[in-house]
């Protein structure tokens, strides 16, 4: 920073000094100054996003506001949940910060708006009950839905939909508050770089049923989770469209394999299968990345429903009786070409 002066003390023989000195008046003028603002993002069990509509605009919005002077954004955001909402709560970790820049379209020229700091704090996930508590105000709130990640470029302001794509896949990294420049990351991770949740996850929402389909019920789908020494297990994603799922049984060599459980479906049921993975692919599908991630990473990456819960206690019973340990939540990593497992 540079050097400052009290302005009284200046003389004539100071006021000639080179170099970046200034008075504190003078470095205050040369300071950018932007506005602030403060959104929760707020999931239901199904993974999708809450988002409000209001008697202001077209679009849809995450809850949140404008910083108030003097106000914290932390308390910012419980204090536009409470007004907006009726819901009251605290909500201490960042998702994401982003950087706004002035020449952002949309705001009238009379607005003269400086760019904007934006905070995105995470509000959780939000049982039925919880939901149904919600109590909107008489005015500026016109009502709300949860929406599923890939449509919120339609129903958002590119930029909102990008920070809040950026903001769900920074919590799913589970790697601490990412930062953004215009919603996007500056230092983008395998999900972000891939593009998961830009198109819509294909719901499966039947009931689980631990072990093999009984005989007569064909398996339309079989998937299986493979297990990397680390706990964590194998999953794919589409490098066309971001989709993310767990490999079929013949991705990869395993070893240990047996029956999981299985979804009832319209023509037979969706059965998932589980394996310790004993190296990775030999010969890896271009049009596929194959990333190691948490078993609850492949849960809010999927559209289980309720029933997710119930899988996700499947798995770690699996991932028990292979004798392997429980993974910490880090970023998915993505496996190189010819990578071995670690």
């Amino acid at each position: 920073m540079p050097q400052l002066t009290d302005q009284g003390a200046i003389d004539e023989h100071e006021r000639e000094r080179p170099g970046t000195w200034m008075t504190p008046a003078e470095y205050g003028a040369s300071r950018a100054a932007v506005w602030s603002a403060a959104v929760v993002l707020v999931t239901d069990v199904r993974g999708r996003i809450l988002v409000q509509s209001v008697d202001y605009r077209a679009d849809r919005l995450l809850p949140g506001g404008a910083v108030d002077a003097g106000e914290a954004p932390s308390a910012a955001a419980a204090r536009e949940l409470r007004e907006e909402l009726g819901v009251d709560g605290r909500y201490p970790r960042g998702l994401a910060v982003d950087w706004i820049p002035a020449d952002t379209p949309g705001f009238p020229p009379e607005m003269r708006f400086p760019g904007e700091i934006l905070h995105v704090y995470d509000g959780g996930t939000w049982t039925p009950d919880r939901i149904e508590a919600v109590r909107l105000p008489a005015q500026e709130i016109t009502g709300i839905h949860f929406a599923e990640p890939a449509d919120l470029p339609a129903l958002m302001d590119p930029g909102d939909a990008r920070r809040a794509l950026s903001a769900l896949r920074a919590r799913i990294n589970g790697c601490g508050t990412a930062l953004l420049e215009d919603g996007r990351p500056t230092a983008p991770t395998a999900l972000d770089r891939l593009g998961v949740l830009r198109t819509p996850r294909i719901p499966q929402h039947g009931a689980w049923h631990p072990g093999p389909a009984p005989q007569g019920l064909p398996v339309r789908d079989l998937r299986s989770w493979m297990f990397a020494p680390d706990g964590r297990v194998l999953l794919l994603v589409s490098r066309a469209t971001g989709a993310a799922h767990l490999p079929p049984p013949e991705a990869a060599p395993t070893d240990g394999a047996a029956p999981l459980g299985y979804r009832r479906a319209e023509q037979g049921a969706h059965a998932r299968s589980a394996a310790r993975l004993t190296a990775a692919p030999s010969t890896p599908d271009p049009e596929y990345a194959r990333l190691l991630a948490t078993p609850e990473q492949v849960r809010e990456l999927s559209d289980w429903g309720p029933a997710g819960h119930d899988e996700l206690a499947a798995v770690h019973a699996a991932r028990t009786r292979l004798g392997l340990p429980a993974p910490t939540r880090t970023p998915p990593t993505e496996l190189p070409e010819e990578g071995a497992l670690r």
